[in-house]
């Protein structure tokens, strides 16, 4: 498949049309997506009309250069079905608004920055309920039956979550890139068990405005991609500001950050891009102490620690920088997020029980206790900066284990087993989501297990407000270690 960058291009110097780019991969999406439980919904009305107004753009000569318009002409990106797409129906991956579903009157900020840049939305792609697990299984199908999002690496498998189906469209090769977002590793956790890159941006890259709020400060908006360059591309676009905003973060950390992160991320392509980069490595699980790590786990760290260090970087061990007892300050933090849905009384047991009990610790949260939550996250966020300030990246596992299985951390009779469980296969995620910090899984190992090969993710940790910097350290591993695209579930 052609990347974003490749796509774009073509379109803007007239060489294919973006109606025939978005037919095509709406076909692709009809005909590969159900196999891996990629979409909820395919647009194509809203898709074509789209792809005419780009073409119509650059027929009239309209951003020609790819910078002051039109960077994503043509490209075909779905949205993740948590963010509102006007006159399209919102599900959220829940059985409560499946039934009635909001149906938006106008597009969020997010949507409308993809769409001025001259991409195509075929689609929405799916979540877990409201977007709470590290799995993609929502029970949207016929009488309320799972519909699992599934990695094209084996459909035994899920592909994560929670945008689990955006990273299922794109390792299936049904588009370049996918819109994504990140509240405790939805970016990086999905990459990881389908091959493909995910970056989760510092706190504030991504405006929440015109209509957002900023809420806790653990979630962002953001892309998941085949390609490092791609994702800069995405984030260029989504990184523009809306009135009201504060000082911007991620713009800085690269000689060429100034001209937008990809011009940043091209930093990579030289010689000695990361000659004297401070490095840590960090495998021992931190969320959960108890998880067992894998260990093609700890070898996809590893490597990508080996390969840095070959192109100059120093390497030390870094420390864990909280303990789980202190993480469990968060949960307030969650389950309070929980009450603010959009569910009327008499639907609560239309929730999916790990909704439910997530609602239900979020009701024992006294405001003083989520005063002192708010305060903890601070002082941990500042925490994690000190035990790794001397680094410029911390490389951890993205994941503990391979991809997981089709329900085997679901657990409806026990949620709170559940929730627990999802901490033991995420030991790392939500360091970055609680500091602020950008984050990138890159697929840089695999390994046969059962007779199947799977991808195993090195996450790559950098510093507040150095987007830039982590995502040419991260091009850098792209050039020197380069991955395989994932296989097809179909022709």
């Amino acid at each position: 498949m052609e990347t974003a960058l490749e796509i774009a291009a073509a379109v803007r110097r007239g060489e294919v049309g973006a109606v025939e780019v978005t037919t095509a991969a709406l076909e692709r999406a009809a005909r590969r997506g159900p196999a891996v439980g990629a979409f909820v919904e395919l647009t194509p009305e809203l898709a074509l009309a789209q792809a005419r107004e780009v073409d119509a753009a650059v027929a009239r000569g309209e951003g020609g250069d790819g910078i002051t318009g039109l960077e994503l002409a043509g490209v075909p990106i779905p949205v993740k079905d948590l963010n509102q797409v006007a006159g399209v129906p919102l599900r959220a991956g829940s059985r409560v608004l499946a039934a009635q579903p909001i149906v938006p009157e106008v597009d969020d900020g997010t949507v409308v920055r993809l769409r001025e840049a001259g991409s195509t939305m075929i689609g929405k792609t799916a979540t877990p309920e409201f977007g709470f697990p590290p799995y993609t299984e929502p029970r949207t199908g016929p009488d309320g039956s799972i519909v699992a999002a599934r990695t094209p690496w084996d459909l035994r498998r899920g592909a994560g979550g929670s945008s689990g189906g955006a990273a299922a469209a794109v390792a299936a090769g049904i588009v370049p890139l996918a819109h994504a977002s990140d509240g405790g590793g939805s970016i990086r956790i999905p990459a990881a068990s389908c091959g493909i890159v995910g970056f989760k941006p510092s706190r504030g890259l991504v405006s929440t405005g015109p209509w957002g709020v900023d809420g806790n400060g653990l979630a962002t908006q953001g892309v998941v991609s085949r390609t490092v360059l791609d994702t800069a591309l995405a984030l260029d676009v989504l990184g523009r500001g809306w009135p009201g905003d504060g000082p911007r973060p991620g713009r800085s950390g690269a000689p060429r950050a100034s001209g937008g992160l990809l011009a940043a991320a091209l930093d990579g392509d030289d010689d000695g891009a990361v000659r004297g980069l401070r490095v840590g490595i960090l495998t021992a699980p931190v969320v959960a102490g108890d998880a067992v790590v894998h260990p093609e786990a700890v070898a996809a760290a590893e490597r990508a620690v080996r390969t840095l260090e070959a192109g100059g970087a120093v390497v030390g061990t870094a420390p864990v920088p909280f303990t789980p007892q202190e993480w469990l300050a968060f949960m307030p933090l969650w389950s309070v997020g929980a009450l603010t849905l959009p569910v009327p009384d008499e639907a609560e047991e239309l929730l999916e029980p790990l909704t439910r009990w997530l609602r239900e610790v979020g009701r024992s949260v006294s405001g003083a206790d989520y005063a002192r939550a708010v305060a903890d996250a601070q002082r941990v966020a500042r925490q994690v900066a000190t035990a790794w300030d001397a680094f410029d990246v911390v490389v951890t596992p993205s994941l503990a284990g391979p991809p997981a299985p089709v329900g085997s951390i679901r657990n409806d009779a026990d949620p709170a087993r559940d929730f627990e469980d999802q901490k033991r296969f995420t030991p790392w995620t939500s360091i970055a989501n609680i500091a602020g910090l950008p984050s990138v899984s890159l697929p840089v190992h695999r390994a046969v297990l059962d007779d199947v090969e799977l991808p195993f993710g090195a996450m790559l940790t950098g510093r507040l407000g150095q987007d830039g910097a982590l995502l040419a350290t991260a091009r850098h591993l792209e050039l020197a270690d380069p991955w395989p695209a994932p296989p097809s579930p179909t022709p």
